[in-house]
């Protein structure tokens, strides 16, 4: 079984870490089976799995549910689960609390907490519980109302030396790794340069690893086409193509056939009609 300890070897060896959202049993699997290091069980859940507009109305029981669904199909890969809107904002005890949860009840050895100003002493509290904490900064999607949007974060020089200082502060209080999403590729670059600790990208250029959500990458949602998200797959019409075909065979009789099911044995067979 991995460790988290197990990333900053692959980023002192200069190996790429490799980290991909999950959110169910077979799904942790397929991710566990492809050599996968990181599974993060994101608050992305409710826009990719439930159509919500934004991550804001997912709760921390929606996430001890997925989190323990992803967990009993990982043996080997880390498992990080996010703190959801609200389960960290209110105060320390019930932040430390929520995210001692995640621990106690599921497999996963880490939470991941999207960072700002305002409450990085809070995640050094969490921290010293002994909590293992992966800071989020950027395009925090939690505080997109306060960012006025989806926009990426670090294009001016002001902005970028506050991401950079936050990140040494995160560093500092004992973060064992920072995702960087929506960030110029430039501060990126110097952030995972300057810090000890492995720095893992989702639209913001090279770094010490990155991280997709697993449904973009596959192609699970012909609406979102997304710049940072290279599509592997077209997974909507491979599945939507089944579907066709299962109809077509339901309505020309081609299924079920007698390899489907199975019948009763003719003694039986004539006891049921005598």
């Amino acid at each position: 079984m991995k460790y988290i300890n197990y990333l900053l070897k692959k980023k002192q060896k200069k190996e790429q870490i490799t980290a991909l959202t999950a959110y169910d049993h077979i799904t942790a699997r397929i991710l566990e089976e492809a050599g996968i290091d990181i599974i993060l069980v994101g608050d992305s859940y409710g826009m990719v799995k439930l159509g919500f507009d934004n991550t804001l109305p997912v709760t921390m029981e929606q996430m001890l549910t997925i989190t323990k669904a992803v967990s009993t199909g990982v043996k080997d890969s880390i498992i990080i689960a996010d703190m959801p809107f609200l389960s960290f904002h209110t105060n320390t005890s019930d932040a430390i609390k929520n995210a001692g949860l995640f621990l106690k009840e599921t497999k996963a050895q880490g939470v991941k907490i999207e960072s700002h100003k305002g409450n990085l002493d809070l995640i050094g509290r969490v921290i010293k519980a002994d909590i293992p904490v992966m800071g989020h900064l950027g395009l925090v999607p939690q505080s997109i109302y306060r960012l006025g949007g989806y926009k990426t974060q670090g294009k001016t020089a002001e902005e970028a030396l506050t991401l950079i200082s936050m990140a040494r502060q995160l560093e500092d209080l004992g973060c064992f790794a920072i995702i960087l999403e929506g960030v110029a590729s430039e501060v990126t670059q110097k952030i995972a340069e300057a810090l000890r600790i492995p720095i893992i990208g989702i639209g913001s250029g090279p770094c010490d690893g990155q991280i997709l959500v697993l449904d973009d990458l596959l192609g699970c949602n012909p609406d979102i086409n997304l710049k940072h998200a290279k599509k592997y797959a077209n997974l909507f019409q491979i599945t939507k193509q089944a579907v066709v075909n299962y109809k077509k065979d339901i309505v020309s009789g081609k299924f079920p056939d007698k390899t489907h099911y199975d019948r009763m044995n003719k003694d039986e067979l004539n006891k049921l009609q005598s």
